[in-house]
């Protein structure tokens, strides 16, 4: 079949060249993953961690692997003052921000029984309220970017079901997507979307103490119809394909990448 010479190329269309991308959580899992997914369709990447060995170690695999332009900073995505100043510093370091995933977050393991309120706090913050806080502060750059940027949020499927030893998590992950429909709604007068997507079990350093607890692996996998545990990349490229132009019409929305799971049953 004749292909018009006017259309973009797939991986063209995965991408928007010259348009940045903060990605909170780079060090490790879906967040490198997503770095190392985006760099690979030329898009220029910035890697927010508190882990700054992890951090520099992922811009340097997406700039000596795709010949992206990179840029790594330690930001603690809690701190409000941090997180304004480095704004600033990773559009410059970019030249054009117009994507945005805040894959940062932590478990904050604990029931009702137990919580206290540091566990409460820092886990609300860091999965929840570092979404709002970066999505706030990224209006300007977004503007200057122009219509098409757009914002991925990862949320879970204990976002959408409960758990009970996930009392903090499973808030701020269920929060995480009620702020992404609000947000979506406010942003899309800039002609900028924003979506989120809920991971099952995926192979992350968050999960690896749970795969510690004998038998824990095997009961995920037989609750799962594909009968496995995920590649963090399998989570990073329905990432990709939200911040791109083959998602133009995509918004407000919640893509659940968990084999399945949430399918036949629940958490």
């Amino acid at each position: 079949m004749a292909t018009d010479p006017a259309d973009p190329r797939p991986s063209d269309r995965l991408g928007r060249p010259g348009t940045g991308v903060l990605i909170t959580g780079g060090a490790s899992g879906i967040g490198r993953q997503t770095a190392l997914a985006l760099a690979e369709v030329g898009r220029p990447v910035a890697v927010w961690d508190v882990d700054a060995a992890g951090a520099e170690e992922t811009a340097d695999a997406c700039r000596r692997l795709h010949g992206v332009t990179t840029h790594w900073e330690v930001v603690d995505v809690a701190d409000t003052s941090a997180v304004e100043a480095a704004v600033p510093a990773t559009a410059g370091a970019l030249g054009t921000l117009g994507g945005f995933v805040h894959a940062a977050g932590v478990s904050g393991p604990a029931g009702v029984d137990t919580i206290d309120d540091a566990v409460w706090d820092a886990t609300l913050n860091v999965n929840l309220r570092a979404a709002v806080m970066i999505s706030r502060l990224l209006i300007d750059p977004f503007r200057r970017a122009g219509p098409g940027s757009a914002a991925v949020f990862i949320s879970s499927i204990e976002g959408l079901f409960g758990n009970s030893i996930l009392t903090a998590y499973c808030a701020s992950k269920g929060g995480v997507i009620g702020v992404m429909r609000s947000i979506a709604q406010w942003y899309a007068g800039q002609g900028v979307r924003v979506n989120a997507v809920c991971p099952g079990a995926v192979e992350t350093p968050m999960l690896a103490p749970a795969f510690d607890i004998p038998g824990y692996r095997q009961q995920l996998e037989e609750r799962t119809p594909l009968q496995r545990i995920a590649d963090p990349g399998e989570i990073a490229r329905p990432v990709r394909f939200l911040l791109s132009d083959e998602a133009s019409f995509i918004t407000g929305a919640t893509l659940t990448v968990d084999g399945g799971m949430t399918a036949v049953t629940a958490v």
